[in-house]
């Protein structure tokens, strides 16, 4: 058992520059709790969010950024009847509304799944919240089938990747927007897209691209579009919506700020020059529009475990990725994230795990 860790901590949320490691006593895991040594944590863009105090759900106050991780258990609470049991020693993916950015944590059995088999911790670590994003958004609020035409913004992160393994696994087609040439050739080498189906984002004639993609598939529209982005692409998107099309709406990418604070003056003109949707036109059209957050997850600890088991059943591949990081260097692996500069999962890696 652990009884103290090292963790990433920000004092109050507002700039990156706040983030710093610190040494810190662990307690026993509490009834229901297991102790996870951690090996990874996955990075998300909702870190960066939340640091700057951009999430909806940032904690007041001081608090460790990270939702997801995975490792080894070192210790078990006492059993509570409706908790699942674990033991000493098993590999397992973690959720943790924050907290994650931590050498070892005390966390809810109802939190973890098991590491597949044959899977690294680096890829364990890349999982949940980018599987079940994904699988929400697309499953769950999209309503995707056999058939359906899909445009997938920022498909060559660590969501997108989940989402275009999704689709493939529920016979849907994929049209795939990107963020330049590198990251088209890794969907057409990785993936096996087609290049006409990957849309490099931004210029004017954008939306004539986006066309191209569609009469590639042999439509006029899509049945959803799934975004994490938002901004300029919004629009051309939105409108090629097929009738009974989906648009699924998970994040705003467009609005990080490039320097380590927040720049309230870019983002207050991002805010008020934001889409703005009709809903009467939304009826005349046929079309539908949903905007959701995981983080709902957290607080319906209930529906957990059916989730990672609709995952499970899918049988997805391990994530891509692409970037691995030590632990010691979480700001500058959130900095490059947050930069747009990667290709699939980025991980720190704890190694070998500390904290005992």
């Amino acid at each position: 058992m652990h009884t103290s860790r090292t963790v990433w901590r920000i004092d109050r949320a507002g700039s990156l520059d706040r983030l710093r490691r610190a040494d810190e006593r662990l307690p026993p895991p509490a009834p229901g709790e297991v102790q996870v040594a951690v090996h990874a944590v996955g990075l998300n863009f909702a870190d960066a969010f939340a640091c700057l105090g951009l999430y909806s759900a940032t904690p007041a106050g001081p608090f460790v950024p990270g939702l997801e991780a995975a490792g080894v258990v070192s210790a078990v609470g006492p059993p509570l009847a409706d908790r699942p049991a674990h033991a000493i020693g098993d590999r397992v993916v973690v959720l943790t509304r924050f907290g994650g950015y931590a050498t070892a944590l005390n966390i809810d059995t109802r939190y973890l799944a098991p590491v597949p088999d044959g899977w690294t911790f680096e890829q364990a670590a890349a999982w949940p919240v980018q599987a079940l994003t994904a699988w929400y958004g697309l499953v769950e609020l999209g309503a995707v089938g056999a058939g359906d035409v899909v445009l997938v913004q920022s498909a060559a992160g660590g969501v997108g990747l989940q989402a275009l393994a999704i689709l493939a696994r529920l016979g849907a087609d994929a049209v795939a927007i990107v963020g330049g040439e590198p990251k088209v050739r890794f969907l057409v080498e990785h993936c096996g897209l087609a290049p006409k189906r990957i849309v490099v984002r931004g210029g004017r004639d954008f939306p004539a691209r986006l066309d191209g993609a569609l009469a590639d598939c042999g439509r006029s529209g899509f049945d959803a579009v799934f975004d994490a982005v938002m901004g300029p692409g919004f629009r051309p998107s939105f409108a090629r919506l097929a009738p009974e099309g989906r648009y699924v709406l998970y994040g705003a990418a467009d609005f990080m700020p490039s320097g380590v604070s927040r720049g309230w003056a870019r983002l207050a003109w991002q805010w008020l020059t934001r889409p703005r949707l009709d809903p009467l036109a939304m009826i005349s059209d046929n079309r539908a529009f949903f905007g959701f957050n995981l983080i709902w997850l957290w607080e319906s600890v209930e529906r957990v475990p059916a989730a990672y088991a609709a995952l499970a059943a899918l049988e997805l591949p391990p994530p891509h990725v692409g970037q691995r990081h030590p632990f010691d260097e979480a700001r500058r692996a959130l900095d490059e994230l947050k930069g747009g500069r990667t290709i699939g999962k980025s991980v720190l890696v704890v190694d070998p795990p500390t904290g005992r």
